[in-house]
């Protein structure tokens, strides 16, 4: 498959131009998440904070290197309550920390303390444990401290820094319940959170799928003329059709298998992913699967965490043999 990055995919910090940054991580895996630097008149809007301390620290560091407005971030917008975007939030001190009210109410559910712990007991774990190493030993859990949205909102929001329009767009459930944009229609440019992964597989932990493709054609409508991923390499508008082809991929194959009676197992295995194979983390088929099916027989429970984790790590060791 063709690549779909429109700029060098390379770490740490790059510049968009009129006072807006990038934060990249390669290789956009299980936590190495993107980030962004919105500025204008000494004010600064940080979109995003990452998976630990260590890692935000070095990234407020360069974006301080970078401008003086970055010693001056007066907003955090967390685009949704995965950890790889908001753990490092307690380390923007003073900021007021903006979020979708769904996002917050996540959030204040889900703790470092049970990434650490499933961390801590991955030798126990056998095949499983060797993958929650791979997806999350490398961070720093045990340090963290949570720090929770100041404010909240539903529907859509702009905020201001000097005189740019930042505007905020809640387009979950999709990724998770609250996901949102952030749109800088100055400058063309979207981040996106974790709507996009690009070059990297989507995950669809809350869903429904075809609110996840609304949100691609909303953001496909903004026209922007860069997007930033929560994952990723920078793309433009083919990052956006691409992740969207492979949810409407994905839920048209789920439901050929549930028809035909298949477990979620059985259809994971059993799809074809194609050009999509060689998207990272192709292994999340199985929780796309699952959510698809989960629609399908009209089912509003939550997603069993650990049972799917344990099929991706089978998946994830069947594609290594």
């Amino acid at each position: 498959m063709t690549s779909l990055a429109c700029r060098p995919y390379r770490p740490g910090l790059q510049e968009l131009g009129a006072g807006v940054w990038a934060w990249l991580q390669p290789d956009g895996s299980w936590g190495w998440s993107n980030a962004g630097l919105v500025t204008d008149a000494g004010e600064a809007l940080l979109v995003d904070t990452l998976f630990d301390y260590r890692l935000t620290r070095a990234m407020l560091d360069a974006m301080r290197a970078a401008t003086p407005a970055a010693a001056r971030i007066g907003t955090v917008v967390n685009t949704h309550s995965n950890g790889d975007h908001c753990y490092g939030n307690a380390l923007v001190e003073g900021a007021e920390i903006v979020a979708t009210r769904a996002a917050a109410e996540e959030m204040a559910r889900e703790s470092p303390a049970v990434i650490a712990e499933f961390v801590r007991r991955a030798p126990e774990l056998g095949p499983l444990g060797a993958y929650v190493r791979h997806c999350f030993g490398a961070f720093r859990f045990d340090e963290v401290a949570p720090r929770l949205p100041t404010r909240t909102f539903e529907g859509a929001l702009t905020l201001h820094v000097g005189a740019r329009a930042v505007e905020l767009i809640q387009v979950g459930p999709a990724h998770t319940a609250g996901d949102l944009l952030v749109h800088l229609p100055d400058a063309g440019l979207v981040f996106t959170g974790d709507i996009l992964f690009v070059e990297g597989t989507p995950i669809v932990w809350a869903g429904p799928v075809r609110r996840w493709i609304d949100a691609c054609d909303r953001i496909l409508a903004l026209a922007p003329a860069l997007v930033v991923p929560g994952h990723g390499p920078i793309s433009d508008r083919r990052g956006v059709e691409a992740v969207r082809a492979y949810l409407g991929y994905v839920r048209d194959e789920a439901r050929k298998r549930f028809d035909a009676g298949l477990t979620v197992r059985d259809a994971a295995f059993d799809i074809a992913l194609g050009d999509y194979e060689s998207w990272g983390d192709a292994e999340r088929i199985a929780v796309n699967v699952a959510t698809c099916y989960r629609e399908f027989a009209g089912d509003p429970g939550p997603a069993n965490v650990v049972e799917l984790f344990a099929l991706m790590s089978e998946l994830w060791h069947a594609r290594r043999r």
